[in-house]
């Protein structure tokens, strides 16, 4: 037992919960999340997955578990399981593809979500003003900076996956953060406006038919892929996250 929740568990149990997917658990109480799951008293085993620690916020009552797909469950590779190759980005994004796990996007994606969520939970409107440097980006003006970017990342893969051939515009980030009135807005509205934001970016890409992952297009006048602009959304919030805990403090 213990008293620290560590999101990213948490994040990987709700996803594989969400899923449907058995969860195989350790010193647990006799329900997560409001939905049964198989409780198995286990040591750990090669091939499992690492050992993590689950709980409620409110109580902090952590269990130690471990987590396993259902025997019998393996399926050819998906479209969303392969890394895209360096040439379907440009070098400048190798920033933020090389942060995502090997493992199938949509997967990181969704976990990701419950995990940022839980992170943000622990965000007064007071910390969401925090600059670390006069000239540097609130936590706000940082969480609005990841949704617009998300947005236009997402529609760069739409109209890339319906075989559009307009070359796409960039963007200035500067500019858009300026103009975009984030300050203005509760943590928890911009919170609650990131998960819609995923959750319609993991819908485009769910629903995309393994060819099209492959398809490419301009964007900043650069060739980019559907699957590369899957990792670098992926990636491009991993990045931020790890600057928001680093420099801003969230989650200490």
């Amino acid at each position: 037992m213990g008293t620290d929740l560590d999101p990213g568990a948490l994040a990987r149990v709700f996803a594989m919960w969400r899923r449907n997917e058995d969860l195989v658990i350790t010193n647990s109480e006799p329900c997560i999340f409001g939905k049964p799951v198989l409780f198995k008293v286990c040591d750990r085993k090669p091939g499992w997955g690492a050992r993590i620690h689950v709980g409620q916020p409110t109580c902090y009552h952590l269990l130690n578990a471990f987590v396993q797909a259902s025997p019998g469950k393996e399926s050819p590779m998906s479209a969303s399981a392969v890394r895209p190759a360096k040439t379907e980005y440009s070098p400048y994004h190798e920033q933020y593809i090389s942060l995502v796990p090997d493992e199938d996007v949509l997967v990181a994606l969704d976990q990701q979500l419950a995990e940022t969520l839980i992170l943000l939970r622990s965000v007064s409107e007071q910390h969401g003003a925090f600059r670390y440097e006069p000239d540097k980006w609130s936590v706000k003006e940082v969480l609005g900076h990841m949704i617009d970017t998300e947005r236009i990342q997402a529609y760069r893969a739409l109209r890339i996956a319906r075989s559009d051939r307009t070359p796409l515009a960039g963007f200035e980030q500067d500019d858009y953060v300026t103009h975009g009135g984030f300050e203005k807005r509760s943590v928890a509205s911009l919170a609650r406006e990131f998960e819609q934001v995923r959750r319609a970016t993991i819908s485009l890409f769910r629903n995309l038919d393994p060819e099209v992952w492959e398809h490419r297009g301009v964007a900043n006048d650069k060739e980019v892929s559907v699957r590369a602009l899957a990792y670098i959304i992926a990636g491009h919030e991993l990045h931020h996250k790890a600057i928001l805990k680093d420099k801003y403090g969230l989650g200490i």
